[in-house]
């Protein structure tokens, strides 16, 4: 197991770039301290430092170790913060990230087990992608909800699990839809609102209405599920969307749906 007393010695020698301020700060000798250093890197079996002149500078193994101690250390002070500021131990926070896409009828359903638990502090962040996959890499949250596989390599320090599924629907106003079914005549009659290709389902869409011959007539293409809903209920045109997202007015018949897609 990796000696994280050694491993801070390390972080203050790295920071220092020179053993004898970081023995200063250590309150430990300099021969010390370059004993401790030489059985990290006998124990990790890579040389850290490389010596120029009278500094210290990091070899490629660590400068990888830096940035490891780095988010270690870091986030030991802020525990330390953290229990300090609040002064409760019992309850676990839950750190879940979500794209700002996706429903949040849907966020709700799917986080409803946690809620309200006296253990679990619900903590929810939005953004983009890219923007919560570097939180979850920073260890500044725990899970990430995203409706696509995010791009990975052997690099890459997170899995991607289906959790849930949601039903992509065609849906309108009983005043538009007049009691019509025909998928391939309203896609190629009525103005659509569909969701951007950053909703990770756009691409599906655009793929049926070329199978079915469509030319549609697009009336907004939005990248945020509360403003399709929003103007699926304003009668802005059909709306393909995950029905979840409009649950409440299908229930009161303010919408309709026409078939799940």
């Amino acid at each position: 197991m990796l000696n994280y007393n050694h491993l801070r010695y390390f972080w203050y020698v790295a920071r220092e770039g020179h053993l004898t301020r970081a023995a200063a700060q250590l309150n430990v000798s300099q021969s010390a301290l370059s004993a401790q250093l030489q059985k990290l890197e006998e124990q990790i079996g890579h040389s850290l430092f490389e010596r120029r002149g009278r500094r210290l500078v990091l070899t490629a193994a660590g400068e990888i170790a830096l940035d490891h101690a780095d988010t270690i250390f870091t986030t030991g002070a802020a525990l330390l913060r953290r229990l300090e500021a609040s002064g409760e131990t019992d309850r676990m926070p839950l750190r879940v990230g979500a794209i700002s896409t996706l429903s949040r009828n849907f966020q709700l359903s799917l986080l409803r087990p946690v809620i309200g638990r006296p253990d679990v502090e619900l903590i929810l962040r939005s953004g983009t992608v890219l923007e919560l996959l570097a939180g979850l890499e920073a260890h500044r949250l725990d899970v990430v909800l995203v409706n696509q596989v995010p791009m990975r390599d052997s690099a890459t320090p997170w899995t991607a699990r289906v959790l849930d599924r949601q039903v992509v629907s065609l849906i309108g106003t009983p005043a538009r839809l007049a009691g019509r079914r025909d998928l391939k005549t309203l896609l190629a009659t009525e103005p659509l609102v569909l969701p951007t290709a950053a909703s990770g389902f756009r691409n599906a869409i655009d793929v049926l209405i070329e199978k079915l011959g469509c030319v549609p007539t697009i009336a907004a293409e939005v990248d945020d599920m509360a403003m399709l809903r929003l103007l699926a209920r304003n009668d802005a045109g059909l709306a393909i969307l995950p029905s979840i997202v409009v649950t409440d007015e299908l229930e009161r018949g303010h919408l309709e749906e026409v078939c799940p897609l």
